[in-house]
């Protein structure tokens, strides 16, 4: 039979000589007796507990009776009320019985079929009756060989060996000149490869240890292979266990012995880990490859004490270990192991270690501190608050059941877990100044917790954009990174110098800073300020296009120039309106919203690439008009080229953009503004790259044109309008090409770099384009000022015309005006009567000059 109560199930409790066993053993039996000694037919004394199985706490028991029938609805009724007494909540109590329902071995990646002759749970005696099962999975074979070596020639001996779980028979499948062990069962086993000096030839052997089980030969552990190659090439080193090798090469090979730790091997052999590890750190933390092999065997350790009860000791002895391949000394190695794609999962490896063997821990209460670690081991019912000696302060709310809780606060694991998430698989910080700025707290639980807020120190306060992250070894496919999922961030009132995280769920967290990201209100001023400015400007831009438009277009070069200034200042108000925009969607701090915030950077993306497109086509057209001396090419079909370069070339690459990066949620960068990705897709690329590309471009036009106006002019057949527009093209690319390009070569900066002066610098080039243009493109432009003047002065000839019909002559200032404009012959005037009557037949002649 068995009963289950509800209470958190102790590992020591699958040990039948540990005291909890014993314990629990005695007072069940005892509670059992006295539930059943009233019932006819029960033998006194023969409560039995035989085992405790996980499932809250199942206790397996028997019991004697002299009678086929008891009155188990009375006795059982009695025993949840004795249980109950002594604070034991009985979930059930059924009739149970073991095995049957499968026979045989079960290996790791077979598939299992479980049967029942009838049911596997059914009543019967008024008692639910329950069949059941305990099926051990064998463990894992973990083959290990012999390395793979190069010798040179010579007559010597080779020997092979081949060690796999000691529960698995393996056997050798070889060529016919190895002597092999037969098929055993003794853990390991080996081979001799005889090398003859006369008979050497540069080519080796194969051997393949292998599972004798046929079944197990398919699956991808159920066999490994050795190759032994010979050369008569002489290396100035040659080794039997390494094999041959040049000046400075790191070789590998497996240790001697039995490969594979059981699990009673434990205490004693991490004892030994510790002591060498802490004897030879110097050496360790610069070796990569010692690095790894020691990942290797704490793998080892954890996976060997998942059967076992780890214990205060054994636990400080594998956090011992942990320090010295953790510590500051090997952060370059761990550096060079997390660039590595053969071994940029180590570090997610030691992490999920140290989680095994806290997951094991005994249920007693202890604490643990070593140079770089400090653990608690407690258990609680209503709330958890972590020792005040922790660095980083953990607390749980109240919880329903009692809950066993391991917390591990590692001060140096900074050094060892790298800096990326999900949209990158390599360690970025060098390249973008994220940095883990608190301790790594691991926090392992025996019982689900919906709520979990930890207090990090903090001990660079300069850095901003703090993120709570948590290690998911699931992400970039089992690499393992850092993520934000169900973690937010408080600060700690009136301490700058701590935040607090508050999760949904446990594991290992930490806290990532960037100072890419500046939360400065001198960048904000800057910019909106130098926005509204620009914005203004471009509509100033329009309005004095549109009053001199027709006196300033009437030859090509003239009105494919101005076309271009308008469609640069269009693009570029319409962007800095879509930046308006996206800056109302998301504040600094906040989750972009995908749908609006991809709109408004599709359009600013579009339309600033827009305006480079047309600086370009600026740029060919003043290539066109020094370069070619024919002038061939109508207006239509020049505007018609224009509109599909402008336009056409910037909506392709916007559009791609979108199609390459939006299905990875790659497309807008996650937090504080919408403008297009760099951490995660590198999308910024898609603007940078073609923008750049077009400043070159335009710099090398620029030279070319230099150059033959410099050696021939412009012109002898160009006329002068014509040569006037040319001149002034040359000018505006010469001078908004650099702008724009070293605007965004300090955008680029910004990505790269945290110094303040870089981002303000380039706040003020980004935000006052549309001023450049005004300045740069229309109001140098001697011509375009001269027009201007005169519309003006029309306007104000016209005003007083109007003004002295109705009232007489106008005032005197009027005739001085008009004298100094036909001086400057702008306007010429022919009054037919000096009297305001006749003013009506008065006729003007504007000049073009």
């Amino acid at each position: 039979m068995a009963l289950t109560v509800d209470k958190p199930f102790l590992l020591e409790l699958s040990d039948q000589s540990s005291t909890t066993f014993k314990e629990y053993k005695a007072e069940f039996e005892s509670l059992i007796d006295a539930s059943y000694a009233n019932i006819k037919g029960y033998i006194q004394k023969s409560a039995v507990v035989t085992n405790f199985r996980p499932g809250s706490v199942i206790a397996d028991f028997t019991i004697g009776t002299t009678t086929d029938t008891l009155d188990f609805a009375t006795a059982n009724s009695q025993l949840t009320t004795n249980f109950q007494g002594k604070g034991y909540a009985v979930k059930a109590i059924i009739q149970s019985e073991e095995g049957g329902m499968h026979s045989g071995f079960v290996y790791p990646m077979q598939e299992m079929i479980l049967t029942c002759k009838y049911e596997c749970s059914a009543t019967v005696d008024a008692i639910p009756h329950v069949k059941w099962q305990q099926i051990t999975i064998q463990p894992y074979p973990n083959i290990q060989v012999t390395n793979d070596k190069t010798l040179e020639c010579g007559n010597i001996i080779v020997p092979l060996r081949c060690c796999a779980e000691s529960s698995y028979i393996l056997e050798w499948k070889t060529e016919d000149n190895l002597i092999c062990d037969k098929p055993s069962k003794a853990g390991c086993i080996t081979c001799s490869y005889k090398v003859s000096q006369t008979d050497c030839q540069e080519k080796g052997v194969t051997a393949q240890c292998l599972l004798s089980l046929q079944e197990l030969q398919g699956f991808s552990y159920g066999s490994k292979t050795i190759k032994i190659s010979t050369t008569k090439i002489d290396f100035p080193c040659n080794d039997l266990t390494f094999g041959t090798g040049t000046l400075n090469q790191i070789k590998e090979a497996p240790c001697d012995g039995d490969m594979h730790l059981q699990p009673a091997e434990v205490p004693v052999f991490v004892a030994n880990l510790s002591t060498a590890a802490e004897s030879n750190a110097d050496q360790i933390t610069g070796s990569a490859v010692t690095v790894i092999k020691i990942v290797d065997i704490l793998i080892a350790i954890a996976e060997a004490s998942q059967t076992i009860v780890v214990n205060q000791p054994v636990m400080e002895d594998f956090l011992n270990t942990v320090d010295v391949i953790g510590s500051d000394k090997a952060k370059g190695t761990w550096t060079d192991l997390n660039k590595n794609t053969t071994t940029q999962n180590a570090s997610s490896e030691l992490l999920k270690s140290v989680e095994f063997m806290g997951k094991k821990l005994s249920s007693g209460s202890f604490e643990i501190k070593t140079n770089t670690s400090h653990l608690q081991r407690a258990s609680f019912s209503q709330s958890f608050q972590s020792s005040n000696n922790f660095t980083t302060q953990i607390h749980i709310p109240s919880t329903s059941n009692l809950t066993f809780i391991t917390t591990i606060v590692f001060s140096s694991l900074n050094s060892v877990l790298p800096v990326r998430n999900s949209s990158t698989n390599v360690n970025e910080s060098s390249k973008t100044g994220v940095v883990i700025k608190g301790d790594v707290a691991a926090v392992i639980v025996d019982n689900v917790i919906y709520n979990i807020s930890l207090t990090f120190d903090i001990n660079k306060t300069s850095l901003e954009t703090p993120q709570c992250v948590f290690w998911n070894f699931s992400l970039l496919n089992g690499i393992g990174g850092w993520d934000t999922t169900g973690c937010n961030i408080k600060p700690v009132k009136n301490q700058t110098d701590k935040l607090t995280c508050e999760c949904d769920h446990t594991t290992s967290f930490s806290i990532l800073m960037s100072p890419f990201v500046l939360d400065s209100p001198v960048l904000d001023y800057i910019t909106y300020i130098g926005v509204g400015i620009s914005m203004i400007c471009l509509i100033l831009c329009f309005i004095i296009e549109g009053i001199i438009w027709k006196p300033m277009t009437r030859n090509d070069t003239s009105y494919m120039r101005h076309v271009s200034i308008v469609n640069i200042a269009l693009s570029l108000l319409i962007a800095d309106i879509c930046f308006i925009i996206g800056a109302a969607i998301v504040k600094k701090g906040q989750v972009a919203p995908v749908g609006p915030c991809s709109t408004a950077t599709f359009f600013m993306h579009f339309f600033y690439l827009a305006l480079f497109f047309w600086m370009l086509l600026s740029a060919l057209l003043l290539l066109y008009r020094t370069v070619v001396v024919f002038a061939g090419m109508s207006r239509t079909k020049m505007m018609v080229i224009a509109f599909t370069v402008g336009y056409g070339a910037p909506l392709l690459i916007a559009v791609i953009t979108v199609a390459v990066t939006a299905g990875g949620k790659g497309y807008i960068v996650e937090k504080s503004a919408c403008w297009l990705n760099w951490e995660k897709t590198r999308a910024f690329l898609a603007f940078v790259i073609p923008a750049l590309t077009i400043v070159a471009i335009n710099l090398v036009v620029l030279a070319v044109v230099l150059y033959k106006m410099l050696r021939r002019g412009v012109g002898a057949t160009t006329q002068p309008e014509e040569k006037h527009a040319i001149v002034v093209i040359a000018r505006c690319v010469a001078i908004l090409t650099p702008l724009f390009g070293l605007t965004w070569g300090f955008g680029i900066g910004t990505m790269v770099s945290g110094n303040l002066g870089i981002h303000i610098v380039f706040a003020i080039l980004n935000s006052l384009q549309g001023l450049f243009i005004l300045v740069f493109g229309i109001l140098l432009d001697n011509k375009i000022r001269e027009a201007l003047k005169g519309k003006l002065a029309f306007v104000n000839i016209s005003s007083n015309r109007t003004r002295s019909t109705s009232a007489g002559p106008s005032s005197s200032s009027g005739i001085p005006f008009i004298r100094r404009l036909r001086q400057r012959n702008a306007y010429n005037i022919s009054e037919n009567s000096g009297t305001a009557a006749s003013s009506s037949s008065n006729s003007d002649t504007y000049t073009d000059t």
